[in-house]
């Protein structure tokens, strides 16, 4: 692949930087939407993980010989430069052309972290790069350290990658989970303040002694609160339970498997964005019919997420009771939410 290599006669150092960062830019769409290799070879997990942590290795190298290259005068010639760059190219190509070799029948949640983590090498190469031209020539500043030990720390990430679809999705779902998590957290501190959701950040005098009423919950409110927390308790005991299942039961010997634990974590991934949709309609000043549509809304990506699962092979037949239970609870908070809500419509 041409990155725009310099010609016979190098153009100054600052100069070749600048070509560097827009050739490495330009790589990223293609690792974005880029497609595995079509091959008919047995994938070698082994070598794969082995090659891919040595091109990272390498990409570290480069940045470190980039950095030290520009921290102190005399600037690099325009050939030593030239041939920088052309060994930075070399090495963030090679990067990415390993990731190329990753099928997708290994899992589309296992090829989204390791293609996520590619793009960052790309980027924090270029942001290296990016760096060292804005800053004054043999300055070495804060954020010129910074963007060195960032695409360190990026390429190391490479060598902890999960090697399989199960660890991939053991490690959304548990993002999944911190995020519903602090939401659960943060509402349940705001009902803990007598009703006052805004006492840390309004004091009195801001709104005249506290006088406007839309600042607080009535206490019809909080009786709608109360199911609304149920639903956000659920969620969290949802994900905690899937999450547990697919540690315990999922595999990944065949692409029945492998593909099941993407559609759980597909589904899963939309917990946390309705569950936030439901905090936020929570507040006062209570909009009741936007916390019966947004408590809906969750209710219904939660019995999916339940349904995909039980119909996985995370789920044996003789585990189902959790799921019935879960279910059951979702329909109980979600019916006293239609019940308060029904002058709503």
């Amino acid at each position: 692949m041409d990155l725009g290599a310099a010609g016979p006669s190098p153009e100054e150092p600052m100069a070749q930087l600048r070509r560097l960062i827009g050739a490495l830019r330009s790589v990223l769409p293609r690792v974005r939407d880029g497609e595995a290799r079509e091959t008919a070879e047995a994938f070698d997990a082994h070598r794969f993980w082995d090659k891919l942590g040595q091109r990272a290795l390498a990409v570290s190298q480069e940045a470190t010989k980039l950095s030290l290259a520009f921290a102190r005068p005399p600037l690099p010639s325009p050939e030593d430069c030239r041939k920088l760059c052309e060994s930075i190219q070399n090495a963030v190509l090679a990067e990415v052309s390993e990731y190329y070799w990753l099928p997708k029948d290994q899992g589309i949640t296992l090829r989204k972290m390791v293609r996520d983590t590619v793009v960052d090498v790309v980027e924090g190469m270029a942001q290296l790069a990016e760096v060292i031209v804005r800053a004054r020539p043999q300055c070495i500043t804060h954020e010129y350290l910074r963007s060195t030990g960032s695409i360190w720390e990026t390429c190391d990430q490479v060598s902890h990658l999960p090697k399989d679809n199960k660890a991939a999705a053991l490690l959304m779902l548990a993002s999944y989970l911190r995020v519903v998590k602090d939401a659960l957290e943060e509402m349940e501190q705001a009902q803990g303040d007598g009703g006052d959701p805004y006492s840390d950040i309004l004091e009195d005098d801001e709104l005249g002694s506290r006088g406007n009423r839309d600042t607080y919950w009535s206490e019809e409110d909080q009786q709608l609160l109360a199911p609304c927390m149920g639903l956000m308790k659920a969620s969290k005991a949802c994900l905690k339970k899937v999450r547990s299942s697919v540690e315990t039961h999922g595999k990944t010997v065949v692409s029945d498997q492998v593909a099941q634990l993407d559609d759980i974590v597909d589904i899963s991934n939309e917990i946390s964005p309705s569950v936030d949709e439901l905090a936020l309609s929570m507040y006062p000043p209570l909009n009741r019919m936007a916390v019966r549509l947004n408590a809906a809304k969750l209710a219904s990506v939660l019995k999916k997420v339940l349904e995909i699962t039980k119909a996985s092979h995370v789920c044996p037949h003789e585990e189902e009771n959790w799921i019935q239970f879960l279910s059951s609870a979702i329909d109980h908070n979600m019916n006293k939410i239609k019940n308060l809500t029904q002058g709503e419509l």
